[in-house]
């Protein structure tokens, strides 16, 4: 089975860094979309950027310019960048693996949170 393991959160000043690392286990290939969400408490799971084969990226637009997800399939790792942080991106992030080709492929980490005061 797959296992993601997400580690990096903490609590950062805004205008800070902070960079995620989701190490997974398991098999993962290069074909699958891996990538990066957030909750926010008592607001929904939101999209915040994914990398797919061939390695190219889509982010949230509020995030543009400020995070870059990048991947290293030798070490089974994803990153997430996430420079001149603001307020508004305090939540839990997640790493999410996911084959649109293999059904039932689609596995979540348990979550690191990530806090940015003012």
């Amino acid at each position: 089975q797959v296992q993601l393991v997400e580690s990096g959160g903490g609590s950062v000043q805004a205008g800070g860094s902070l960079r995620l690392s989701c190490a997974a286990s398991g098999s993962i290939f290069s074909r699958h979309v891996m990538g990066w969400y957030r909750q926010a408490p008592g607001k929904q799971r939101e999209f915040v950027a994914t990398i797919i084969s061939g390695g190219s990226t889509n982010y949230l637009d509020s995030v543009k310019g400020r995070f870059t997800i990048s991947r290293d399939n030798a070490k089974n790792t994803v990153y997430l960048q996430m420079n001149s942080l603001k307020p508004e991106d305090t939540a839990v992030y997640y790493c999410n693996v996911f084959s649109a080709s293999m059904k039932g492929y689609d596995y979540w980490g348990q979550g690191t949170q990530v806090i940015v005061s003012s």
